[in-house]
């Protein structure tokens, strides 16, 4: 069945699916397992429930729907986020409270700050050197190495086999994938970044997402912030549409290399495997050629 409307997450849906998409270095998918495990449903129920695979969804929201002659669980936008029976129907909806349809790549952003914002455990598995400062919730990967000068303020997210610092700055809701290095002074702010990416030494990275093997050259920056403090707006298929966002940086997708002091404007999406020239400065989408996923 079709599932109107379609997202459209270009640059990150070009290389993998948005179910797929890892949110705090777990993929959609599984989120939405989870969900339904903590909603507490019955069996049964559970497994006559059809989940949109775009949907952010909070158990609390699946609960209620349960608990409810409706059968429908929609967004704002009356799209369909999960349902019993054989499809959704709008007649007999229930509008979400926190679940919310990820249409847009800056919804992957919101989703991964609400994963990453709800975290309460700390996890260290790797190493933390004596000089480094962590506050809030910190979950460390396996082999992973938190270098001297290092603050962090949580919650903060970094998979396995990562080095970080020294001397770094990492906050708000962030998450980094496996095999990262975020270099020597480089400060990030509540920003995904995808495996096996290099944020290199004196970069600055807000509001951001960051595909996998992308490669930042030094003091790449990332503006997030308009002067007159509206909301940022971002170009999807011709047209211009406000993200909601009154801090919003960019979207790059994976493969992505940057020349050293690459300035990049805010809302702004670089296609797989594009690259800037040192000193650019990044005022339109820099789209490529990758083919969208089916």
């Amino acid at each position: 069945m079709e599932l109107p409307p379609s997202s459209d997450c270009a640059p990150l849906s070009l290389t993998r699916s948005i179910a797929e998409f890892p949110l705090g270095n777990i993929p959609l998918w599984q989120h939405q397992q989870t969900a339904v495990a903590q909603a507490g449903l019955a069996p049964a129920a559970a497994a006559h429930l059809t989940l949109h695979p775009h949907a952010w969804l909070a158990a609390a929201d699946l609960t209620a729907l349960a608990g409810s002659a409706a059968t429908t669980l929609v967004d704002a936008s009356l799209t369909p986020l999960a349902w019993r029976g054989a499809a959704p129907d709008p007649q007999q909806a229930l509008a979400a409270a926190a679940s919310f349809l990820i249409r847009y790549p800056w919804d992957v952003l919101r989703a991964n700050e609400e994963y990453v914002a709800g975290l309460t455990a700390t996890r260290l598995l790797g190493e933390v050197h004596a000089s480094a400062v962590l506050e809030g919730v910190v979950q460390l990967g396996l082999g992973s190495r938190i270098l001297p000068g290092v603050f962090i303020e949580g919650n903060v997210v970094v998979g396995a086999h990562c080095k970080i610092g020294p001397n770094c700055h990492l906050r708000g809701n962030t998450s980094i994938g496996a095999g990262c290095h975020i270099g020597q002074a480089v400060e990030i702010k509540n920003c995904l970044i995808l495996s096996r990416t290099s944020i290199g030494h004196l970069s600055y990275l807000g509001d951001s997402v960051v595909g996998e093997a992308v490669n930042f050259g030094a003091a790449t920056t990332i503006a997030n912030l308009r002067h007159d403090g509206h909301h940022h707006r971002s170009m999807v298929a011709g047209r211009l549409v406000d993200t909601g966002r009154s801090k919003f940086g960019a979207i790059i997708g994976d493969g992505v290399h940057t020349g050293i002091h690459t300035v990049i404007y805010p809302g702004r999406k670089l296609w797989p495997h594009t690259s800037t020239r040192p000193a650019e400065i990044v005022q339109r989408d820099v789209v490529g050629g990758d083919a969208v996923l089916p």
